[in-house]
């Protein structure tokens, strides 16, 4: 925090958050109405934590129930070949030419190093260079998880392949706030596939959660680290000195404010902060939010407006060549204000029904 106030002072910036958004030009109002948004909707969160209590039927929640499955896992033991099919057959609403771009990266041009090998290391990762197809490294075994992970890095290297096909090379890499959106739409386009062939309610209600814990865990709990940080940044200002006593203080707070009143927040909760390694970085978390967020807003208008579907596919082929902000207002959302965020959190809302609904 003194090496970024440092910084900021140095160069003249008013705040740190200014000083770490100026390289790509984001407005501080993108972060400013991402926190406004979200706390202004977080008795969703509380609603859902009641509802997971209720269906585990536990006496107390507490955060590691957050990772308990509600439900046996719908569509397991896909093996690789199929979750390549499902993944082609998922990109049907982005036409025809996209698919049949994806259809022969993973099926013909050997995109993916799928299975795991000796000493090959752990993750997933989309990579290449201006003049080579996308690379994608994973190691697949058959879960829901690792065919959305598929999606997910496919939609990284149809972003890549587009913008290499479209820009020259200086603009042909895209920034790491837009980055997110290609990915998680594409596992949204997956996850509206296989809701479709879903046989039976608690298969549905499986794909049902696992889109709003990924709505929990990337737009609700990466703003709250959002906040965190901000606040932080915001004491190394004003001259307030870090004990342990403050920050445990202040993030059991906001841990009690975004997860509400069933939550049991047990004291190890308190010190969690200390081992997520975004913290160390600056000010890095609120683009998995807000690109979750954009995602899911263009996700809802290119699924009923053919316009809006083109633009996304601009967007895709756009790479650099702009600043992230323009790029996504060309996309079809602007992030200055907070209309993106509420339709990704008016999705949340919807999913929570559709969730209960299903019960």
């Amino acid at each position: 925090m003194q090496s970024h106030l440092f910084v900021a002072r140095a160069r003249k910036f008013k705040s740190c958050l200014e000083a770490a958004l100026f390289p790509h030009q984001i407005d501080r109002a993108v972060y400013e109405n991402l926190i406004a948004s979200v706390r202004k909707r977080l008795p969703l969160m509380h609603e859902y934590i009641a509802l997971r209590k209720k269906m585990l039927n536990l006496p107390e929640i507490h955060m590691y129930d957050l990772y308990v499955p509600l439900m046996d896992e719908a569509q397991s033991n896909m093996d690789y070949n199929e979750a390549r099919q499902a993944v082609i057959a998922s990109v049907a609403p982005m036409g025809p030419k996209y698919q049949a771009e994806l259809k022969k990266g993973l099926l013909d041009d050997r995109w993916v190093d799928a299975f795991e090998n000796v000493r090959k290391r752990s993750g997933a990762y989309s990579s290449g260079c201006y003049d080579s197809m996308p690379y994608i490294l994973m190691n697949y075994h058959g879960t829901l998880n690792d065919v959305l992970t598929l999606a997910h890095e496919a939609g990284h290297s149809m972003h890549s392949l587009l913008s290499r096909q479209n820009q020259p090379y200086i603009y042909s890499q895209y920034p790491i706030f837009v980055a997110e959106v290609a990915s998680t739409f594409n596992e949204q386009l997956l996850l509206n596939h296989l809701k479709s062939k879903a046989k039976s309610d608690r298969d549905q209600a499986f794909l049902v959660n696992y889109q709003i814990e990924g709505i929990r865990g990337t737009i609700l709990r990466q703003t709250l680290f959002a906040e965190f940080e901000l606040q932080l940044h915001k004491w190394a200002e004003e001259g307030v000195p870090f004990t342990p006593a403050l920050l445990k203080k202040y993030y059991t707070q906001l841990n009690r404010d975004y997860y509400g009143p069933d939550i049991v927040l047990d004291p190890e909760l308190e010190i969690e902060w200390a081992r997520i390694p975004h913290f160390y970085y600056n000010f890095y978390v609120y683009q998995y939010a807000t690109g979750l967020s954009a995602a899911l807003a263009l996700f809802q208008k290119a699924m009923v407006d053919e316009k809006a579907k083109e633009n996304y596919i601009g967007f895709l082929s756009s790479g650099g060549s702009k600043y992230p902000i323009d790029l996504l207002v060309g996309a079809g959302v602007d992030m200055r204000k907070p209309d993106a965020v509420n339709a990704a959190l008016d999705y949340f809302e919807k999913l929570l029904q559709e969730l209960k609904e299903c019960l």
